[in-house]
């Protein structure tokens, strides 16, 4: 430098011998936008070596904060595009060993976590309670903490049925993120620029599988299945994206099991990616690079905190193997909460399960720790249904029902020392100062309905509502009682009436759940007071716990009645026809069933089999109106006539199909419902009329034209016409088909996750529009072509050609 202090002239012509190239800026198109994509970096950093994987072992073991298997180091550094970076942060300093590391106090413990970029195709997506508390085909995997000498260490073992299971869950995660959101344009233009939580996993299969060692990402799941979205390309939809994912992670095909299994996968990853370096570097060499470059380099790596090391405070109530678990679940919910909150019901998921494990963990006398742990597993899942008679016993030995696991599940939460714990708890994790009996219905809801959550999701909001507003939380259910088992609910009913208590709350409970299930009890609300009893009409506004305690009062025997035989009708595999009726728009009549109609059916205590029929003998079908009369009768004759509390329940009549016009016999009016005309019934065969969806057949494919020979002269054009003629006809069918298995999988298909996405709808819907004005078009052309001479062609007013 000169004295001024200006560089000098040759100073800045010499450039650093470190220099690199400098990172590219284009503009690319992703679909009808032209994205300017900034920062590209001109090659893409190399996999890690088996020198890096031993020194970073060698590092993370030599540091006293960190407590991780050498697999699980290996998984790390197989991930991580800067080892040397990870090694300069393990390598402990003699007076601060940690001085290098992340440290997060949350309540109890302290984690430690090294940042760095890890490579997209070695992180896996982990179980999120915004998906994983939704409607989900696959099951979340079983989670267990990890102890190394009695102490916690940072790493979490996740059980998966077999490789299968893990497949279908990485899948579906992705699906059901993208359908949720995407920031797949960001990730385009910047990269991904905040960093994902992570932290290494060992899965285990319950098939005998051997156990591989991944890292896991805990929060960050929307940027990460974004950055496969963008890898995917434009017009990729999230099972396109999904798939991809699934495949770069576990294999097109799927590894064999056997020894070496990890190892097999890991190379398949690193072989993925040669391809994809060597397709960037072909690009990058080009005369310009373009869309597929700005794909690979901006997803290829992403910034990430990873989880290494984890140290209880002085104090801390939780075990060893629960710590670090619930240390990176407070980390998550402390971000979900203060910035993208997750919905009501992982929330509460969360609250009541970490609440649980809390307590769990104080060893209080009063209660096992083995049947707490019984009870947690139950409430997570990790227990199935089906090992409930082995776990509670008893003679008899409870049904493994998923009706019965709500009975005992509750019966547990609600014992009163422990319910009160749980509230305590409950309110320290969410920060709030008191919690009445309806906010602890709030908690409850998305564990009870965990076993039939994907058969009755198009009830699940009303039903949830109803847990917010007290469930069958009644005065008597919070005091203890213990279940009574039984194979019939209706043999409950004589012992609850001579003041069997444990019998009359086992009612409660399972008719209450069962009611609250299948949307036959759902938080009122003033609307319903105006409404016909067939389109959710009730005499009298009540809370949903009022009317579980009037039901399950031991001298209401109609109450009683109605709870005994809804829990014998309730089934967990499906809706009844009594909360959402399958209505025909094409007329065609259903097919008979394989099994009995399912219904819930009124009660009649006249009647021998208790059940009520109209005067053709017909049973009548159960609604909202009939349980809440049944709950406070005397209630509900000061509101309505008699008639209108006893009769049997009226039933529109079917209109012709064509006839939007016809009157609707025995349709209810509000005069009807005062007791100014006495209600009249119809047969129960009407409200059958409403058939199940049924499943198209095989869909049929379009005929392929034959392929042409260049000794053939190509067919005269009305036999390649009648061809083309036949494909569309069976395409039009085919695609019949097809709509009619998405109507009849609806049901089951994830409540994060639309059957068709919206704009996959409107794709279809232009298109088919465009078809039906072609059509349309052909038709008239047709009418006119084929015309008597001298005749005007006919036409139809009404029927014009569709504008596309």
């Amino acid at each position: 430098m000169t004295d001024s202090g200006h560089l000098t002239p040759h100073w800045r012509a010499v450039p650093m011998a470190t220099d690199k190239p400098a990172a590219l800026s284009i503009d690319v198109s992703w679909g009808t936008e032209t994205i300017r994509v900034s920062n590209i970096s001109s090659q893409l950093p190399p996999d890690s070596t088996d020198g890096h994987v031993a020194a970073v072992t060698a590092a993370g073991g030599a540091n006293p904060t960190t407590r991780l298997p050498d697999a699980s180091w290996r998984a790390i550094t197989r991930a991580t595009a800067q080892a040397a970076s990870l090694e300069v942060q393990l390598s402990a300093a003699t007076d601060a060993p940690s001085a290098l590391l992340m440290a997060e106090n949350v309540e109890g413990a302290t984690l430690r976590s090294v940042v760095t970029r890890v490579l997209l195709s070695e992180l896996f997506p982990g179980p999120q309670p915004r998906t994983g508390m939704e409607v989900s085909e696959v099951p979340d995997p079983q989670t267990h903490g990890v102890t190394h000498e009695g102490r916690p260490a940072a790493i979490l073992q996740y059980r998966y049925e077999n490789l299968k299971h893990l497949r279908n869950h990485v899948w579906q995660t992705i699906h059901a993120t993208l359908s949720l959101n995407s920031y797949t344009t960001s990730i385009l233009t910047r990269s991904v620029t905040r960093n994902l939580i992570t932290h290494p996993v060992e899965i285990l299969f319950e098939d005998g599988t051997e156990p591989i060692h991944v890292l896991v990402v805990r929060d960050g799941i929307t940027r990460l299945a974004s950055a496969w979205a963008l890898l995917a390309g434009y017009g990729a939809d999230a099972a396109q994206a999904a798939t991809l994912a699934t495949e770069a992670l576990l294999g097109a095909a799927g590894a064999p099991t056997g020894p070496g299994l990890g190892d097999r996968l890991a190379v398949d990853r690193a072989q993925w990616r040669a391809e994809l370096r060597k397709e960037f570097d072909d690009e990058m060499n080009g005369a310009t690079p373009g869309l597929r470059v700005a794909q690979i380099a901006q997803s290829y790596v992403v910034p990430a905190q990873i989880a290494i090391g984890v140290e209880g405070h002085a104090g801390q109530s939780l075990s060893a193997e629960d710590l670090f678990d619930d240390a990176v679940r407070s980390v998550l919910a402390s971000v979900h909460v203060e910035f993208k909150p997750w919905d009501d019901a992982a929330q509460n998921v969360e609250v009541i399960t970490r609440a649980l494990k809390r307590i769990i963990q104080q060893g209080d006398p009063r209660w096992s720790r083995a049947e707490l742990q019984a009870v947690y597993g139950l409430a997570v899942g990790r227990i199935p249904v089906g090992e409930l008679p082995q776990i509670f016993g008893g003679d008899p030995a409870p049904p493994g029902t998923a009706l019965w696991r709500a009975v005992y599940l509750i019966s547990a939460l609600t014992q009163p020392d422990l319910l009160e714990l749980l509230k305590d708890e409950a309110k320290r994790i969410k920060g709030g100062k008191r919690m009445g009996m309806k906010g602890f219905g709030e908690l409850l809801g998305p564990i009870t309905d965990l076993p039939w959550r994907v058969k009755k999701k198009l009830v699940t909001k009303q039903a949830r509502n109803a847990w917010n507003n007290g469930g069958v939380l009644s005065n008597d259910v919070t005091q203890g009682w213990t279940p009574r088992p039984t194979d019939d609910f209706t043999k409950l009913i004589a012992p609850a009436m001579n003041g069997d208590a444990d019998a009359r709350l086992t009612l409660a409970v399972a008719g209450g759940v069962a009611l609250i299930a299948d949307k036959l009890l759902t938080r009122n609300v003033g609307s319903s007071l105006g409404a016909v009893k067939e389109k959710g009409g009730v005499p009298f506004r009540s809370d949903v716990n009022k009317v579980i305690d009037g039901l399950s009062r031991p001298n209401n025997e109609l109450g009683l009645w109605t709870l005994a035989v809804a829990a014998n009708t309730f089934r967990g595999d499906g809706l009844p026809q009594n909360s959402v009726p399958k209505q025909s728009l094409t007329g065609k009549q259903p097919a008979a069933a394989a099994e009995p109609p399912y219904v819930y059916f009124q009660v009649d205590l006249d009647a021998p089999d208790r059940i009520a029929r109209d005067a053709d003998g017909v049973p009548v079908p159960l609604y909202e109106w009939d349980v809440v009369v049944a709950s406070d009768p005397g209630r509900a004759a000061k509101v309505v006539s008699m008639s209108a509390v006893t009769g049997p329940a009226p039933v529109p009549a079917a209109t012709a199909p064509n006839d939007a016009s016809a009157p609707v016999e025995g349709d209810v009016s509000a005069n009807d419902i005062s007791g100014d005309t006495p209600l009249t019934s119809d047969p129960l065969t009407t409200l059958f009329r409403y058939g199940a969806v049924q499943e198209g057949e095989e869909a049929s494919h379009a005929l392929p034209l034959p392929a042409p020979r260049a000794e053939d002269a190509p067919a005269p054009p009305s036999q390649r016409a009648a061809v083309h003629r036949e494909a569309l006809r069976l395409g039009v069918q085919g695609a019949r088909d097809a709509l009619d298995h998405l109507h009849a999988l609806e049901p089951e298909v994830g409540e994060h996750t639309p059957i068709v996405p919206v704009h996959q709808l409107d794709e279809l819907h232009k298109l088919l529009v465009g078809i039906l004005t072609d059509v349309e078009n052909l038709r008239r052309r047709t009418v006119e072509g084929h015309a008597p001479e001298g005749d005007e062609p006919e036409t139809d007013e009404s029927q014009e050609t569709v504008s596309g």
